[in-house]
């Protein structure tokens, strides 16, 4: 009996109000986006695209086919929702206005 050999992982995503970790057993050589589509988060949040959204593990952006180890946790992530150079600045902005005013 040839049986394949498995890993654990876990595919994640979050939304502002709600956070989902989704544990999986999957085959050694199962990729980035096969885990995604086996985990079955795609049916679950129909606004993932995974043509324009960026997916990585744990924090760091990896590329589609990228082959997973024991214990990955695939992340999908949503696009910001502001530019963090432009909210810097106006923090910055608002800081000094506030020092002046004192």
């Amino acid at each position: 009996m040839n049986e394949a050999k498995t890993i654990n992982i876990e595919v994640a995503y979050a939304l502002p109000e709600q956070q989902v970790i989704i544990p999986l057993q999957v085959n050694v050589g199962t990729t980035i986006v096969q885990a995604i589509e086996l985990s079955g988060v795609l049916e679950q949040f129909n606004e993932i695209d995974l043509a324009s959204s960026k997916i990585g593990i744990f924090g760091k952006a990896e590329k589609p086919d990228t082959e997973l180890r024991e214990k990955d946790r695939v992340e999908i992530y949503r696009p910001l929702i502001a530019d963090p150079k432009e909210s810097r600045r106006k923090r910055a902005e608002k800081k000094k206005a506030q020092a002046e005013n004192k």
